[in-house]
């Protein structure tokens, strides 16, 4: 049976239990809880000031009725971050690399972002819809692209996400692949690309924090248009 770039994005199964659970589970073993003793340890201090600093940047132009998402989107960062480095070890499954899960966070949060800004300030929200200024013969038609555009927000949040991961996870394999087949023809040639790939890992990980750090900031900008 030949195999496809692709099928890495299928989610594995072992003794026929998706292995997407044990990912999605993760996350909760890694981050300490807080311990009863007066000094935290190193590790649960890092984490902490982590916590803070992020917390602090993302609602720092958020409106204080906004900060009632401090928690959830504090939680949804960490746990995209983490799903996003821990599918770049060997043998993992990355869930986020599937559009399914993806959409399935930002369409909800993104309707309770809308939903909050019709309930509160329903002029305020509706007026988003028709700059101010704009000339009356293209009133119906702006209206018409900043609906569009309204809707588009979770597509794209979603499909960002989506495509960044999946884009580095196969360059990885590609240039992998390549270094493994060059290796007995051409050493030096196969020792080149393992730098590259090297580096293009150093990158990924990067493209991990920052993709989840862009998708819990751009939900904060929706937020702080509706509160």
């Amino acid at each position: 049976m030949s195999l496809s770039f692709f099928d890495q994005f299928m989610s594995p199964t072992l003794l026929l239990i998706p292995l997407v659970y044990v990912a999605l589970a993760s996350p909760v073993f890694m981050i300490t809880s807080t311990p009863s003793r007066w000094l935290n340890n190193r590790l649960t201090t890092l984490q902490s000031w982590f916590i803070l600093n992020f917390t602090k940047q993302i609602f720092l132009p958020v409106n204080l009725p906004g900060h009632k998402w401090a928690l959830l989107l504090t939680s949804l960062m960490l746990m995209l971050m983490s799903l996003n480095l821990l599918g770049l070890l060997p043998y993992t499954f990355t869930p986020t690399t599937q559009l399914s899960m993806n959409m399935g966070l930002a369409v909800p949060l993104w309707m309770a972002t809308v939903i909050i800004g019709l309930r509160n300030q329903p002029t305020t929200a509706l007026g988003h819809l028709l700059p101010e200024g704009t000339p009356t013969p293209l009133i119906p038609a702006l209206i018409m692209i900043e609906t569009i555009s309204l809707f588009i927000r979770p597509l794209a949040l979603g499909v960002r996400l989506t495509a960044n991961l999946t884009a580095g996870h196969l360059l990885i394999q590609l240039i992998a692949s390549a270094a493994f087949v060059l290796l007995p023809v051409m050493p030096t040639v196969s020792m080149l690309t393992s730098t590259v790939l090297l580096l293009l890992t150093l990158l990924e990980i990067a493209v991990a924090m920052i993709q989840a750090y862009v998708f819990v900031l751009l939900l904060s900008l929706y937020l702080q248009e509706n509160v």
